[in-house]
C-alpha cells in the first residue's frame, strides 16, 4: 500500500478536493493507498512516512520524496499531466 499526503495551507478546503480526486484516481488504477492530510507546515514531520506529497500550494522544500504540485485538481487546468505523474510516481 502506498503512502500519500496531500497539504494545504489550512488542511480542509483544497486538501479534501484533492485528497479526494487522488483517491478516485487510484482507485480508478488499482492502486491501494492510505491517502492522509495536513497543513503545508506539517509536511517536514511526516513526510519521510510517505511515498507521495501532494500539494496544493507551491513548496520548495525538498522533503526527500516526490511532490507533485496537485492544484489540477481544483483549476482543472493540466489535470492529465497531473495525474499521469501522479501514477508514474506510484508506479503503475
Amino acid at each position: 500500500m502506498k503512502k500519500i499526503i496531500v497539504a494545504c495551507g489550512g488542511a480542509v478546503a483544497t486538501s479534501t478536493v484533492a485528497a479526494n480526486r487522488v483517491r478516485e484516481l487510484c482507485e480508478k488504477n488499482g492502486i491501494a493507498v492510505d491517502v492522509q492530510q495536513c497543513r503545508i507546515s506539517e509536511l517536514a514531520g511526516r513526510a519521510e512516512q510517505a511515498d507521495l506529497l501532494v500539494t496544493t500550494a507551491k513548496v520548495s522544500r525538498d522533503y526527500g520524496v516526490p511532490v507533485v504540485h496537485g492544484i489540477a485538481f481544483i483549476s482543472g487546468i493540466n489535470l492529465a499531466a497531473t495525474e499521469a505523474k501522479i501514477l508514474e510516481i506510484l508506479g503503475n
